[in-house]
Parts: C-alpha cells; structure tokens; sequence
C-alpha cells in the first residue's frame, strides 16, 4: 500500500512542482533563465530627424498619389486591367456554360446508376419513404455527421470571440464584467410587454411542437433534424425576445447547449460508425428497419434525426444568444 505523504515531503516531489507550474503559482523558467533587464532607448536628435526623413520621402514617393504621376498612371492601368480581367473571366464562364449538357437530358452524367439505386432501393435498403432522408442519413450519413460538427465547431468559434468572462479582479478596472453586460442588456429586455408575451405564450408552444413534428417525421414526409431543429431554434429565439434571458436561463444554460451537443454528436458519431463497420464488412447490424409507413422505422435515420435536430436548435440559439450580449 502507499504511504501518505507528509505536506513537507510532498512539496518535495515532481507533482507538486507540476501543480504549482499549471496554476500558474510559479513560473518554470523564473531564475532558471540568465536575464538582463531591457535598457530604455533613446533616439537621439540626427536619428530621429533622419527618420522623419525618411518617413516624408516614403509618403511623397509612394502614397502621395495626387502628386506622383508614375503611381496615378499606375492606379489607373490597374483599374482598366481589372475590368479586362472581369469581362475575360465571365466570357471564359460563359464559354463553359455553353458546353453543358441540356437540362433534363437520360445522357448527362448525373443520371447514372448511382440515383438510380437511390430511387429504386431506397426504401429496401433504409426503411425510409422519404428518399431524401434515406439519402441523408444512411448512404451519406457520415456527410450529415460532418455538417453538424461544422455548426458545433462554428459555435464554439463565435464562443471564443464574443463571450464576456467573469473578471474576477474588477473592483480597480473599467472592464465590463459579465454581470454588467448582462444588467446593459436587460434595460433592452421587454419590460412586461403584455402583448409581445401573450401572443409568445401562445405561438412558442406551437412552434416547438411543429419543429418536434417535423423531426420526428423526417423520414415519412419532407422534413428532417436540419429543418425541425431550425424552427424549435425560432421559437426559443421569440421566446427569450418576449421574456428575456432571465427567464430563458432558468431551462437554458451554456452547460445545458454543451452536454446537448456532445451527447447529440456523440450518438450519431457512435451509431453511425457500428453501421457503417457492419455495412462495410457485410454483418447483420441488428437493428431492424421496421414497417415503412411507421412512425417507430427506418432504423437509426428517427434517432439520427432526433440528435441532427437538437444541435441545430441549440446552434441556432447560440449565434444569437452569442451575438446580441456575448453569453448565454
């Protein structure tokens, strides 16, 4: 068994450095390191007036345009070389154009029998009525997977470059604390606005309900996770307009769109892989396509859907709620 160590023989040890060096407690190169102490510069007189100089030549020379009649020939040319360029590219576009098989035609190239077995084993093969779906979430599930990492990897872009972290020494600052922003924007928040909030009570539940719907019948009819997730996204946006975040983040919270995201994308990355490994190995996966026609089929394009649908709600909402005061 180990022995617990004393505080003194602990401090000895590499973790404790480690810990210290992480916390930012210590600095590891701090009297490692030989340092000499940067000496002020002074310029002095003749170098200062050469620089000033120098710097009138360079505006005289290069960006006085008004004077110089080498750079407003230059200017000039440039602008006439820039519209040949433009008319030449859109008469090269156009000369392709002119090249490309007629709409509609059995030859082109995208009737070949890669739709063709979209169309005619798509519901053998998926389960799915709707083919778009089928299309989607099963042939090309893994592209689907891609397009909603895109929306969560955009997200947590916006989330680097607009939130507003707690400043935690503000009582000598004038930085704007988290806590004040959120104050700022609640003097634009509807103060009982019985209208916009009557009439939110009565279209978010209905809304919500539609976008639920629509996912959930994304493989029956037109639809899907994308869409259905798009319209519970509006419906959260008009519900934290009508009442304000004060109210939305009593359900709604950065740690609730987190977990929401990462057990969405997780599932559908684990679901698809187990498919896709059966599929690609020609294993029986298990998991039955049902009754197409039934609400409970197609195998996982319902949860797939489900998850497409939950992170592009919550994407939706995030731009916004990210946008308009940095932070949930």
């Amino acid at each position: 068994m180990s022995r617990l160590l004393s505080e003194e023989e602990y401090r000895k040890t590499k973790a404790f450095r480690v810990k210290r060096w992480y916390h930012g407690e210590k600095d590891a190169y701090l009297d490692k390191v030989e340092m000499q102490p940067q000496e002020e510069f002074m310029e002095d007189i003749q170098t200062k007036k050469k620089r000033l100089h120098d710097e009138a030549l360079l505006i005289q020379h290069v960006y006085d345009i008004e004077h110089n009649r080498k750079l407003k020939l230059f200017s000039k040319l440039y602008q006439i070389v820039s519209v040949i360029f433009v008319f030449v590219l859109i008469g090269i576009l156009l000369f392709v154009v002119s090249y490309l098989p007629p709409v509609g035609n059995a030859l082109n190239p995208d009737n070949n029998e890669v739709a063709a077995k979209y169309i005619e084993d798509g519901m053998k093969d998926t389960g799915a009525v709707n083919i778009v779906t089928g299309m989607i979430l099963d042939y090309r599930a893994f592209d689907t997977l891609g397009e909603s990492n895109v929306l969560f990897i955009a997200t947590c872009t916006v989330l680097i470059l607009l939130r507003l972290d707690k400043n935690k020494n503000h009582k000598n600052d004038d930085t704007t604390t988290k806590e004040q922003e959120e104050e700022n924007d609640r003097l634009y928040e509807p103060k009982n606005d019985i209208i916009i909030q009557k009439v939110a009570c009565v279209l978010v539940p209905i809304i919500i309900i539609f976008g639920i719907y629509v996912i959930l019948n994304g493989h029956l009819s037109p639809g899907g996770g994308f869409s259905g997730g798009a319209i519970i996204g509006a419906g959260l946006i008009l519900y934290l307009n009508a009442f304000g975040f004060k109210k939305t983040e009593r359900f709604f919270t950065q740690k609730t769109y987190k977990w929401i995201c990462f057990v969405s994308l997780s599932f559908y990355c684990l679901a698809k892989t187990y498919s896709f490994y059966c599929g690609a190995h020609h294993l029986e996966s298990g998991i039955p396509l049902g009754t197409p026609g039934d609400i409970v089929s197609a195998g996982l394009i319902l949860p797939l859907n489900i998850c497409v649908g939950l992170v592009v709600a919550c994407t939706m909402y995030a731009f916004y709620a990210m946008f308009r005061k940095g932070g949930f």
